[in-house]
This record gives C-alpha cells, sequence and structure tokens, in this order.
C-alpha cells in the first residue's frame, strides 16, 4: 500500500473542498477502498483520503409524510434491523441482508454499497496488471477471455472506442455498425455523415487508421470498415436526396470558402445543414480539389467525386469556378462581401530538395494531374520515382500502367518507415515496381541522347531522437540510375500568394497559424483548415478541419451554444450491443480487385463489397465496452422501490444514478457526494421480494439478485417495479418482465412469462449462458413470494 495522507472532515462542505485536490477520494465504510489500497489495482494511488464518517446526521434514518430518508453513512446492519425498513419496506431488509458477512454488514455504508466500484477480477488484479477498458485502457479483456460471471445484457460504453478515438474525424463508427446490423441502413449513414460528408471517397482513400486501432486485431483480424464505409458511402450518393437537402431554417448569415478540396467541402456542408448561405470560390475549373486532379482514377474514379461534388452543391451552396482569389478578387473584398470565411486551399506547390540538375526532373504532382488529363500514354521507358508517400507510390503505378518499361521508386526511410500506406506499397510491388529504400539523391545528370543519369547516396537514418526530420548519408555508398524520366514526389506545399499583402495573417513556414480548438486564425472571423494550416495531410484530417471550423464559425456568428454536430454520440455508460455468435475467430472481409494484368489508369480496381457481406463483416465489430457487472445489492432494491438519491448538489432517480465509467460506477461528478437515499411511502402497500443467487453465503456477490415490487389491487397486479443486479454493468430494470405481469395475477405461468421476459434481449458471452435460466428462476420464485 502506498502512502497517503488522511483527512479527517466534519461537514459536507469541508469533504467538498477536500475532494477538489487532486488524487482524492472518500472513505464512508472502508470495507471496498481498503482492499484496492491494498492491492494497487488502479494505475494511480490516491493521495488523499478524506474520512466523512465524523460528519454529524449522516447515518441517521427518518420519516416524514411522504418519505422515509435513510442517511448516506448508515450502516447495513442498521438498515436490516430498522423497524420501519423491515414493515414496510422489507426488500431493502433483505438486501442489506444479503451483503457479505454480519462483520461486513457492521462496517458497510448504504452511500458505499451504492458506490462501489465494480468486482471484476481483470479490473481488480493486484498491480494493475490488466490495464482494462474500466482504467481507461483500450479494452476489455473479460469480452473473449474468462467471463463466467460478466455481464449478459451486452457492454458499457466507457469511452470513445479506439476506432473512434484515432480518426481524425472522430467518427463514430460503432454506433453506424450497429446500425447496419440492426437492418436500418439509413440510420448507420445519418451517423457517418454527421462527422463525414463524403464516406465513398474516404472509403476508397483514406488511410483509415481506425482499422489499424480496432481491438479485434488483437484477436484475430481487423474489422474491414474502410470497405463498409465505402458501402455505405456509395448508398448515400445513390440516394442523395434523402441525405442532401435544403436546410429547414435559414440563416441570414453568409459565409465564403476559399478552396473546394475536402476541407473546403466538409465546412460548406455542415454550415449549410446549419443554415448559413455559402459559396466556394474555386480556382481551378471543377471543384474537388487534389480529389478531382492528382488522386488516380483507379483510386478514386472522377465521376464518383463529382457526384459528391453535386450533392453537396443540391443543398443550396454557390460554386464559383475558375475564380482566383488575389487575382481576380481579392480576399479582401471577400472580407467585406461576407461574414466569415474560411480558407481551405491545399497544398498545391510540389517540393524542392535543392539538388544539382533537379531542373532535368518533373514533379509528380504535375506528372499525375497533367498525364490523367491528358489520358497520355506516351513515356519514357524507364521511370526513376523519387520518394516514399503516396504520391510516389501513385505516380509509380500510373507510370507502370501507361505503358513505362520498368519503373523504379527510390526514397530516403526504410521499407519499414516509408510514409505511403502498407497495402499501397504492397500494391506497387505485386505490379512489377522496383523500391531501393534507403537512398538520397545527390544529383543529376543527361547525357547525350536524354537519358538522364541520377547519383543516389545511402542514407542511413530519416529522423533525429526527437523524430524530427533530419537525414544523415554515408557519402562512400554512392550508386548510378539510368532513366528516361526521373520525377519527383517529394511533397507538396501550400501555396499562400492569394492572401493580400497588406493582410496580418500569421503565417509560419508557409502554413496559416490557426486556433487548434476553432481553426480561427488571429483575424478575427477568418478560419483556416486543411493542408494550407498542417501541410500534406489524408482526406480525413481535411475533412475534420472543415467540420471543426464550421462549428466554430457558427459560435462566432451568434449561436450561443453551438452542438458539434454529431447528433449521434452515445452517453458514456449506457449499455452497447454486439453479435455474440462473432466471439470466435474469424478473418476481415477482402475485397475483389482485379488481376495485375486487367488493371488500367482509368478504371477503379475494386469492387465493393454487397449489403449481406457488409452485414457480416459489421457483426465482427466488438461495440467495444465494459462488460464487468454491477455488484451492489441495494441498488435493485432502490430501482424497485423508485427511490432518489440526494447528493451535494442534486436529487437523482436511483435508476438514472448508476452508470460506468473509468473507474467509476456512477453519475456522480468529482466534487460530488451522496447524502442520502429517500424512498416514497406510496410503496408501504406493496407486496416486495428480494432474492439472490450467488456461489457462498457470505463474502461473494451476486450472480443474480433480483428486487420486485408489486401493487395489486382486486387480486390483480396494477403496478411492477422488477430490478436486477450482477447481470449488466449497471443495475438494470427490467420493463419487459414488468410489463408480462400488468392486469394478471400472481401465479406459475405468469410469473414464468415474466421471467422469460426478462431475458429478452441477452448476450451471453463464451461462459455465461448459464445466467439466463438464473434470471428466469429467480424472478419466477421472488414474484410468487409475494402472494
Amino acid at each position: 500500500m502506498k502512502r497517503f495522507s488522511y483527512i479527517n472532515v466534519n461537514s459536507l462542505d469541508e469533504a467538498v473542498s477536500a475532494l477538489k485536490m487532486k488524487g482524492a477520494l472518500v472513505i464512508a465504510g472502508g470495507t471496498d477502498i481498503l482492499n484496492l489500497l491494498k492491492a494497487r489495482s488502479h494505475p494511480e494511488a490516491p493521495k488523499i483520503v478524506i474520512n466523512i464518517k465524523n460528519i454529524p446526521g449522516l447515518d441517521e434514518i427518518t420519516e416524514n409524510e411522504t418519505n422515509l430518508t435513510i442517511g448516506a453513512l448508515t450502516k447495513l446492519s442498521d438498515i436490516v434491523e430498522n423497524k420501519i425498513i423491515k414493515e414496510k419496506f422489507p426488500l431493502l431488509s433483505e438486501a442489506a441482508r444479503s451483503v457479505a458477512s454480519p462483520q461486513i454488514r457492521n462496517m458497510g455504508t448504504l452511500g458505499g454499497n451504492i458506490c462501489q466500484e465494480t468486482r471484476c477480477w481483470y479490473y481488480r488484479y493486484p498491480e494493475n496488471v490488466f490495464h482494462c477498458l474500466r482504467k481507461g485502457g483500450k479494452n476489455c479483456p473479460a469480452l473473449i477471455s474468462e467471463n463466467r460471471f460478466h455481464s449478459i445484457f451486452g457492454g458499457a460504453k466507457i469511452s470513445d472506442p479506439p476506432c473512434q478515438s484515432r480518426c481524425p474525424g472522430k467518427v463514430d463508427i460503432p454506433s453506424y455498425l450497429s446500425m447496419i446490423r440492426n437492418d436500418t441502413l439509413d440510420e448507420a449513414a445519418k451517423i457517418l455523415l454527421a462527422t463525414n460528408p463524403m464516406p465513398a471517397i474516404t472509403g476508397r482513400v483514406c488511410p483509415h487508421f481506425c482499422q489499424e486501432e480496432c481491438n479485434r486485431k488483437d484477436f484475430d483480424e481487423f474489422v474491414s470498415i474502410r470497405n463498409i464505409e465505402r458501402f455505405v458511402g456509395d448508398y448515400v450518393l445513390d440516394n442523395g436526396n434523402k441525405f442532401f437537402n435544403l436546410p429547414e431554417n435559414e440563416k441570414k448569415y453568409r459565409v465564403a470558402i476559399i478552396g473546394s478540396g475536402p476541407a473546403g467541402l466538409s465546412a460548406a456542408y455542415y454550415l449549410r445543414r446549419l443554415g448559413y448561405q455559402v459559396t466556394i470560390f474555386e480556382r481551378l475549373e471543377k471543384p474537388g480539389g487534389m480529389m478531382a486532379y492528382a488522386v488516380p482514377p483507379y483510386r478514386l474514379p472522377s465521376e464518383l467525386v463529382e457526384r459528391v461534388v453535386k450533392n453537396i452543391e443540391n443543398m443550396g451552396i454557390q460554386f464559383r469556378l475558375n475564380v482566383h482569389v488575389g487575382r481576380d478578387i481579392l480576399l479582401s473584398s471577400i472580407r467585406k462581401e461576407f461574414d466569415a470565411i474560411f480558407l481551405s486551399t491545399g497544398a498545391w506547390i510540389p517540393g524542392s530538395i535543392g539538388i544539382e540538375g533537379e531542373q532535368l526532373t518533373s514533379s509528380g504532382l504535375s506528372f499525375l494531374t497533367q498525364r490523367l488529363l491528358a489520358d497520355n500514354k506516351i513515356i519514357g521507358r524507364n521511370v526513376l520515382v523519387i520518394g516514399g508517400g503516396n504520391v510516389a507510390v501513385d505516380v509509380g503505378i500510373t507510370a507502370k500502367r501507361l505503358g513505362a518499361k520498368e519503373v523504379t521508386l527510390a526514397c530516403l526511410e526504410s521499407r519499414d518507415e516509408m510514409p505511403a500506406f502498407r497495402w499501397e506499397i504492397e500494391q506497387a510491388l505485386e505490379e512489377g515496381i522496383k523500391i531501393m529504400p534507403s537512398w538520397g539523391p545527390s544529383k543529376v545528370l543527361v547525357k547525350n541522347g536524354g537519358i538522364k543519369i541520377i547519383e543516389l547516396i545511402r542514407c542511413t537514418s530519416v529522423f533525429d531522437d526527437k523524430g524530427n526530420f533530419c537525414p544523415r548519408f554515408d557519402y562512400s555508398v554512392k550508386n548510378s540510375i539510368e532513366a528516361d524520366e526521373v520525377i519527383m514526389a517529394v511533397g507538396q506545399r501550400p501555396d499562400i500568394s492569394f492572401i493580400d499583402p497588406d493582410l496580418p495573417l500569421e503565417i509560419k513556414r508557409g502554413l496559416i497559424i490557426v486556433n487548434p480548438e476553432t481553426q480561427e486564425t488571429n483575424i478575427s472571423g477568418i478560419f483556416a483548415g486543411g493542408d494550407v494550416t498542417t501541410g500534406t495531410a489524408s482526406i480525413i484530417e481535411a475533412i475534420a478541419a472543415g467540420r471543426k471550423a464550421a462549428f466554430s464559425i457558427d459560435k462566432r456568428l451568434g449561436k450561443k451554444k453551438s452542438i458539434d454536430g454529431n447528433e449521434c454520440d452515445k452517453i458514456n455508460g449506457l449499455l452497447l450491443s454486439f453479435n455474440p455468435n462473432y466471439l470466435k475467430k474469424t478473418k476481415s472481409i477482402v475485397i475483389w480487385q482485379k488481376p495485375v494484368l486487367e488493371r488500367n489508369v482509368c478504371e477503379e480496381d475494386t469492387k465493393g463489397l454487397n449489403w449481406e457481406q457488409v452485414k457480416e463483416e459489421s457483426n465482427r465489430c466488438f461495440n467495444c465496452g465494459c462488460v464487468a457487472v454491477s455488484p451492489s445489492d441495494l441498488a435493485p432494491a432502490l430501482i424497485a422501490l423508485e427511490a432518489k438519491i440526494e447528493t451535494t448538489k442534486r436529487t437523482i432517480p436511483a435508476e438514472e444514478f448508476f452508470r460506468a465509467g473509468i473507474m467509476k460506477s456512477t453519475v456522480l461528478e468529482e466534487d460530488e457526494i451522496v447524502k442520502a437515499v429517500e424512498i416514497p411511502k406510496k410503496n408501504y402497500d406493496t407486496k416486495q421480494a428480494f432474492l439472490k443467487f450467488r456461489i457462498r453465503k457470505t463474502i461473494d456477490f451476486p450472480i443474480v439478485g433480483v428486487a420486485v415490487v408489486l401493487s395489486i389491487d382486486s387480486g390483480k397486479i396494477q403496478n411492477a417495479r422488477i430490478a436486477l443486479s450482477g447481470v449488466a454493468p449497471i443495475p438494470l430494470r427490467s420493463i419487459p418482465a414488468e410489463a408480462a405481469l400488468i392486469g394478471k395475477e400472481i401465479n406459475e405461468e405468469n410469473a414464468e412469462a415474466s421471467g422469460e421476459a426478462a431475458t429478452i434481449g441477452t448476450i451471453p458471452l463464451s461462459q455465461n449462458r448459464y445466467i439466463i435460466q438464473i434470471i428466469k428462476t429467480m424472478i419466477k420464485r421472488a414474484i410468487l413470494s409475494c402472494r
């Protein structure tokens, strides 16, 4: 046990004040916290323990005309023996009696029992061996491992899962996959569009960091989120009239967007949804930015980009094409005409490395745009591409498909360090492109006849100890390559020449500086995002920046509280469903791809999934949540009795008090303390029962706990409240079980039907299916005991 400070307080105000100190927690009875302290199961040990047992009045049981009030520090043994509770609320008395042993009941308190942390052994394993989801980790070990005593009603959402956290756009992936599992594709599309307005594009060219972080990857193979997203994106395009409509409420404010790449289109989409009048200025003849001009059609068909743009335009967004801001119209003039501006002009200037003879090379970006626009298959027989990123790989593959005899790609990075996506590198190798890692160009010479000679030197490292780009070379190791064409694909930088010279916009290293929380520049009302602020980045990063800017603009232009646009965010603590049939090893689905010899530049290489395949793959999602159960015996009793929890800040219905979270099991805030529990006297004349199934009579926590409260008139059940513990991450009120009893008599048949109804929606894990039968039996017995 690590050392900590121990503070005695004499009032709730003192306790609340002390709780605001870092590393502080409250001790009530102490039966739970002492075990946690000894085991050192938490990531960090508490620095301060606040003893509230000396606060007067917190251990009293009183009643008035409407309620029975039980102080938070009332010992469980006192609840067992209290005359009023035994007579009027026998359910609660029995629940308290069921807790552990007499010694524990003499120490444990009401508040401590309902606020206790989960008893999951992964959570409580000594020395924090299992840094699980409930402790701020990334997964729940019980989901696919030992889970005999875990939830059969799904997991609790504790925080954003790794797939969502890693996604720059924070797309709520598990939620839209859940909608697919439920056959509600329109709802899946709406969830996806809430954070990504162009899933048909990202489903093809996004790096999908989400897949690399998928927890399923540690079990078998990641869920193929990319291919599912592509399917939903194509569905969105095919049903544009459902998803891209005029806003319900028009705003008077006008917003100008400079540049129509992914950041600009994203900002335009969300601003228009919010009702703003949006105009996009684009210097080229068609919108889409790099997506329209530089991404090869075999990865991203041009007509698909056009359809995305058209759907966004149909929302009432105005495009002004072939307008070069800074030349045809000044940015200062646009400022006068519009209420806000978003700059998203991308990175169009090819990078340069300043070597001798560099003027003899061409740029990768120019190669892609010009070759694709002209569909020109006349190219040198041997091509050398300098660079290791995605543009370099695209250049190499495009050159090969246009007829190059041999294509070589040389880059500074080692094979493992290459910034290009792994699957694109594998594709390049598959198509016969030679990769020379750890080589950097030194000079370019030209022979008679136009053949170029490129001198390469060995690169020994690319980054320094701090991760900064700082290549080092061994000049004694050289290599020379002859090529008909040398293409430099070493990155791009933004062209900020469109900015008025006298506009004091903050620029550093060629990038527009913005507040990362709002995307606003140092000039009020001017926002920026995408490559013009970050340098070259992924499409989803640009989309995220545009979305963030849109809601910041909304807030700037007068909306007191601007939502972030994701109407489908789930509240942490709520139960999540998944398909238990897929808690076994399966393989990620692979989409069909053309044979190498049939691939060309102008047609897409791959074919998307069908609906059945998408559903199958969506079923593989764990919908990552915590399946540890709520162990409180008093919790279901209080829920069944319609109790309310009084805290230092508010009064909370017992049914809403419990919520699984990181190292917590309630909705209590960090500086909030339970004062008392109020139980309405209207339950005085009800029939009540509490039953608990456990392995041993003492010490063990419930495998199933059942609390039943029935109101009976003329032999018929008029109202029923049934709550369970030990079967879900929170104490669970069983509304289906209650509904099965209303208007009926208490008999074997109806009690059995209620038990059956209680198990509707169960999601048994690999080892806990037996709990279903226990629930049925326990509910039946509890109901029959009320006769």
